[in-house]
């Protein structure tokens, strides 16, 4: 049979859905020349263009400036968003990360006197482990205010719809705090200081807050003075003066770094 007397036979047979005759005349032609299945042969699809060795290296550009975004990379190399993404995390093996907060910059000094206090803090608690966490005691200080805002669900009430909405107005939270030393062991607060207003916490007001700590632990934790205070406390000039250094070993105190 002829191309045409085949494609007449189709559109016979299966009406609008037979093939067009460009498809006929393609497979005629393709088993005049010796093809003898109507199977597709196999192949290993369809190349990729954008992942290539010369385009790995351009993308590589990422290793100058880990900031780069890869909008730019696109614009520079001429390759596409997606592809770029491709490359970067099935190539390179890159994901894009936000640094991590940390409290401060130390220097290699720092570094190595935090090893040296951690390490001797450790050795002071294997040597008594038992005891350690019940002799400890730490102290820390904030502000706090006078008042105790109002959250919004507390200040909601029932209202008539012709009576006026009730008005709630916002206080400075500035206004009205005071200056407050905390004391406390692993069963709870031991002490709480209240600065007074005009006054200032210098060493010798912490030298009389530690010999009144001193008698708050001999009322509320028995037998703690006896068995030894590791006391802990942070670095303010007020902490290191002489007069309360001085506070601290009368009050048999033992001061951890």
């Amino acid at each position: 049979m002829s191309t045409k007397d085949i494609h007449s036979d189709l559109v016979e047979t299966l009406g609008d859905s037979s093939p067009p005759y460009s498809t006929v005349a393609c497979w005629a032609k393709e088993f005049k020349l010796g093809r003898t299945s109507t199977e597709d042969e196999h192949r290993e699809g369809c190349p990729s263009t954008s992942l290539t060795e010369d385009n790995v290296k351009k993308v590589e550009v990422v290793l100058a400036d880990k900031r780069v975004t890869i909008r730019h990379v696109a614009r520079v190399t001429g390759i596409s968003y997606g592809s770029i993404q491709r490359i970067l995390t099935n190539e390179l093996h890159m994901r894009k990360v936000s640094a991590r907060w940390v409290p401060r910059m130390l220097t290699d000094e720092q570094k190595k006197k935090r090893v040296d206090i951690s390490r001797a803090n450790l050795k002071k608690f294997q040597a008594d482990q038992e005891n350690f966490l019940s002799r400890f005691v730490t102290m820390d200080k904030t502000w706090i205010h006078h008042f105790d805002p109002e959250t919004k669900q507390q200040s909601i009430t029932w209202k008539r719809g012709n009576e006026p909405t009730l008005k709630k107005f916002k206080v400075s939270s500035s206004a009205g705090k005071v200056m407050v030393s905390v004391f406390w062991d692993a069963e709870g607060i031991i002490m709480v200081d209240y600065l007074e207003k005009g006054a200032t916490i210098t060493g010798s007001y912490y030298a009389e807050q530690i010999r009144r700590l001193q008698e708050a632990i001999k009322e509320k934790r028995r037998g703690k003075l006896w068995a030894g205070v590791l006391f802990h406390q942070d670095n303010t000039p007020a902490h290191k003066a002489a007069v309360a250094v001085a506070a601290v070993q009368e009050a048999g105190f033992e001061l951890v770094e």
